[in-house]
């Protein structure tokens, strides 16, 4: 009993990666960007948990739910109901996963430099929250470098992961 409680542990253990994010929050009406800093977890198959300022912002994808707490506000859709966060969600499997990336009009990739860089760019449609997702992954491991989420009128949030 010892030893099957010891390598289910191992195995959740290894499955979870997390890793040190630094988040920028760029609004163009506001003069300087708000920093903070947290930790990102990764599980297979398609589990991100972003948690930065104590846990205050989140960014998660459980599934094809998606939550994300900014400035005491949350926000939860989920990607079979969502167009705009559909692809998003299969990217982000795929990368997770290391499976090839699903293929669309929506979707650009490009590698330079060792790292890929995935455009995510839905059909523009009123009150959506992005215009577009930026995600830089490492061509060999596919570990998640950076995520970018580009809003309305040049306000941004980036997340940096080390």
């Amino acid at each position: 009993m010892k030893k099957l409680f010891l390598m289910l542990f191992c195995t959740l253990v290894l499955s979870v990666h997390a890793q040190n994010v630094t988040r920028t929050q760029h609004r163009a009406a506001v003069t300087q960007d708000a920093v903070t800093t947290g930790n990102m977890t990764i599980r297979k198959p398609d589990y991100i948990s972003i948690l930065t300022d104590g846990g205050k912002e989140a960014l998660i994808m459980e599934g094809t739910k998606f939550t994300m707490t900014m400035g005491g506000k949350q926000h939860v859709t989920d990607s079979r109901k969502n167009a705009q966060f559909a692809t998003f969600h299969e990217v982000l499997k795929a990368v997770i996963n290391n499976q090839t990336l699903p293929t669309g009009n929506d979707l650009t990739v490009t590698t330079k430099n060792g790292q890929k860089t995935i455009t995510i760019t839905p059909e523009k449609k009123k009150r959506q929250l992005f215009t577009s997702f930026v995600l830089v992954v490492d061509a060999k491991t596919s570990a998640i470098r950076e995520l970018r989420m580009n809003g309305r009128k040049g306000d941004y949030t980036d997340y940096k992961i080390q």
